[in-house]
């Protein structure tokens, strides 16, 4: 009753707070110097009084009524940047098997990478009283967001969010990614092993995605003693990204002393390919091309493009069993990156001496 008495006094106190972690049974044992049977007996009193709960390889918590109100809740929000595309159907599907799996219905929403729609689609969930969970992938995650607010009601309304492809770094939310910067660091040190030194770079500018690849870029040429050339590297948008063929000039006059080129997904390298094709440039004759994603274009193109993998269906799998961790353990660290290992094709030149 000691114990029993201490541990109430805690959490009346605010010492203890809802979905906290207890001592383990061997700590109290220490602290109260009683045996490991009465430390159970007491935890048992106070789980039969709601008071703690005990999670199966967990451990025991103090019980946050929080989580009783959500598993009443059935439905799970997933807000993505868009429906098609060669990555967004597995990530959904992947979502959506583990989510059903375990009792919860799943409404989707796509925000086609627009800030004015996250807002409208934020302002919607928070409207309603039926979500458990929020899935989102971030839309332009790279510029300033004026939705980040929405964010913090949805927290506030004590409503897990997690992140997937990237994050906002304002919000101390957790994300399930591709390490990112791992990505673009190995993309390049590919081609650094296979003797090219002067490698450019087509990256995105609004989402953290291309901020994060850029980075591993740079520390790979760093590490190899490289110089980096700015003129060597192409920002493009959203917008941009859709339009490549409308840098024609700029790809041309960028990438003009190039050997090599990392490409921030595969739906750039595969535009660059085309661009350089009609130039008469060959990959990887005159040009070698690493892409990230390893989706089904790497072998649209007559040269089979090497590229990084996306994790695709196994991050929507890892992102919904997180969210349902957060869901019973609010203190649970849901943040997760995949690695980021290079699969090799046709689309690489081995230099046969340095340049």
């Amino acid at each position: 009753m000691e114990l029993v008495n201490w541990i109430q006094e805690q959490v009346e106190s605010g010492k203890f707070l809802p979905g906290q972690k207890m001592h383990s049974e061997n700590e109290l044992k220490e602290m109260f110097r009683l045996s490991r049977q009465t430390v159970r007996h007491a935890i048992s009193v106070l789980e039969n009084e709601g008071v703690l709960v005990r999670r199966q390889g967990s451990g025991t918590y103090i019980n946050d009524r929080r989580q009783v109100n959500l598993k009443n809740k059935t439905r799970i929000s997933v807000v993505t940047t868009y429906v098609d595309g060669y990555i967004f159907p597995k990530t959904i599907q992947g979502i959506e098997n583990v989510l059903f799996e375990n009792g919860y219905s799943v409404q989707i929403a796509f925000t086609n990478n627009q800030i004015g729609r996250e807002r409208t689609i934020l302002e919607d969930i928070l409207s309603r009283d039926e979500v458990a969970g929020v899935i989102v992938e971030t839309t332009k995650s790279g510029i300033p967001n004026p939705n980040l607010p929405l964010y913090e009601k949805l927290q506030a309304k004590g409503i897990p969010v997690i992140f997937i492809n990237s994050y906002y770094p304002l919000l101390p939310i957790p994300h399930v990614s591709l390490n990112d910067k791992l990505a673009g660091y190995n993309a390049a040190k590919h081609l650094l092993d296979n003797g090219h030194r002067r490698i450019g770079g087509i990256f995105k500018l609004d989402d953290g995605q291309g901020h994060l690849r850029y980075a591993g870029y740079l520390e790979a040429l760093k590490e190899a003693g490289m110089e980096v050339d700015d003129a060597r590297i192409l920002w493009v948008d959203t917008i941009g990204m859709q339009n490549l063929g409308e840098y024609r000039s700029l790809i041309l006059n960028r990438f003009r002393d190039c050997s090599a080129v990392v490409c921030y997904n595969d739906q750039i390298a595969l535009a660059l390919v085309e661009v350089l094709a009609k130039e008469g440039i060959g990959v990887p004759g005159h040009v070698s091309v690493v892409s990230i994603d390893d989706s089904e274009l790497t072998v649209l193109g007559d040269v089979a493009l090497t590229s990084v993998p996306h994790p695709t269906d196994r991050l929507g799998e890892k992102a919904a069993l997180n969210l349902l961790q957060m869901i019973e353990n609010p203190a649970f660290d849901a943040t997760y990156e995949f690695d980021a290992q290079v699969v090799v094709r046709d689309s690489v030149k081995t230099m046969d001496e340095p340049q």
